[in-house]
């Protein structure tokens, strides 16, 4: 029962989700009239005020309950893309974006806490991986209203794609508040804010973070590649991320399932480095001088050892960062440990497409390098995390 609801709500947050990313900018730039640096600056003010919310929020999910601060995080997520309909300027529409990151933020860092509540540590890692999957799925049906708005391109569709985008979100706390609340850990003695001192989880985290740097790739890098490195035709955008969607919602529970502990999820993430290091380099293969349907494949190719190294790569990050965060702190921690994804969104694109763009091969070399370093400096930083612990949590062998 647990799963069906917070799969439900998952599916429902992602739709509202898929149609924000894909009619977000354009609305504002085309129906409200605010100029692509406004956006980009209101964008990164949103997500670096949202990132740094993660922690306060998910320790107030520790405190006040999960269940109940997820429900209360969602309405305000809902309440912040329903402001949308109302911007007209560039003040409201930083406030907005801010209450959004930050409703966002603390929606998934209680979410998780909520997840680590209600299912077994032995189970976490596959649910979460089901959710991802229901994630993909949302973001495809978001996605697809959001394409529908573009079509028509007038001012009344991108409201109607919003004003669903708010419903989803209310549909999602309405769904979260079926959940029994978990059994609230005793809690244990120490500072408040116990993550901001826990060196070895800050370690794992910016490891997580540089691993992270994959989800600007399809998205924005792969893109520009296509067009100007390439003889790949323009649609192989659209087939590549066809691919990473159905992959993930076809194979992400299965890859999960090869997660049984720390000692299986640092592997597993040291592997996954391996694998974006291959995909870097094939998509690098794709400039030479060869024809459309070569490229195109080529580019395939690439596209599929990168959502497999992804989903190796998630799969044992949700182990990690479940199996060394304190019972009574799950909040605190998945809050802080969401911050990646977060400074991903804001930095990876800068950083990519210098590196990649303006750099070429070497800069796809550079960044397979960078996947690799970090996903073998995961198992030392895992050991060194874990040996705070009385029991080891790692196989002397690892």
């Amino acid at each position: 029962m647990p799963r069906r609801f917070l799969s439900l709500a998952q599916l429902t947050s992602s739709i509202g989700d898929g149609a924000y990313v894909v009619c977000s900018v354009l609305y504002f730039t085309l129906i409200v009239g605010l100029s692509p640096a406004q956006i980009g600056l209101g964008l990164t003010l949103g997500w670096a005020v949202g990132a740094a919310a993660g922690v306060p929020l998910g320790h107030l999910a520790d405190r006040r309950g999960p269940r109940g601060t997820a429900i209360l995080l969602a309405v305000v997520t809902a309440s912040a893309v329903g402001s949308f309909l109302f911007v007209r300027a560039f003040l409201p529409f930083v406030i907005s974006v801010i209450c959004y990151a930050c409703g966002q933020a603390g929606l998934a860092a209680s979410r998780q806490a909520l997840l680590a509540g209600l299912v077994g540590p032995q189970e976490r890692t596959r649910v979460r991986a089901h959710l991802q999957a229901m994630a993909n799925a949302g973001l495809a049906i978001g996605a697809a209203l959001g394409g529908v708005a573009l079509f028509l391109g007038t001012q009344k569709a991108f409201l109607w794609v919003f004003a669903v985008d708010a419903v989803c979100f209310l549909v999602a706390a309405l769904l979260l508040s079926r959940l029994a609340a978990p059994v609230t850990a005793t809690v244990s003695r120490g500072p408040q804010m116990a993550v901001l001192r826990d060196r070895p989880y800050a370690v794992i985290t910016l490891l997580n973070t540089v691993l992270m740097l994959y989800m600007p790739l399809l998205s924005l890098v792969v893109p520009l590649w296509i067009v100007q490195r390439t003889t790949a035709p323009h649609w192989m955008v659209s087939a590549l991320l066809v691919l990473n969607t159905v992959s993930v919602v076809l194979f992400q529970v299965r890859i999960a399932g090869r997660v049984s502990g720390l000692a299986s999820a640092a592997r597993l993430v040291r592997l996954s480095g391996l694998v974006m290091l291959a995909s870097c380099t094939v998509f690098a293969l794709s400039s030479i001088g060869t024809s459309a349907w070569a490229a195109g494949l080529i580019l395939l190719a690439a596209a599929a050892l990168q959502v497999l190294g992804e989903m190796m790569q998630a799969s044992g990050a949700w182990e990690i960062s479940f199996g060394l965060a304190p019972a009574d702190k799950q909040g605190q921690y998945q809050g802080f440990f969401g911050t990646g994804t977060a400074i991903a969104r804001m930095l990876g694109p800068v950083l990519l497409t210098t590196l990649i763009i303006t750099w070429g091969t070497i800069g796809w070399v550079i960044l397979g390098l960078l996947f690799l370093t970090a996903s073998l400096a995961m198992t030392p930083a895992v050991r060194w995390a874990s040996s705070r612990h009385t029991a080891p949590l790692l196989a002397p062998a690892l």
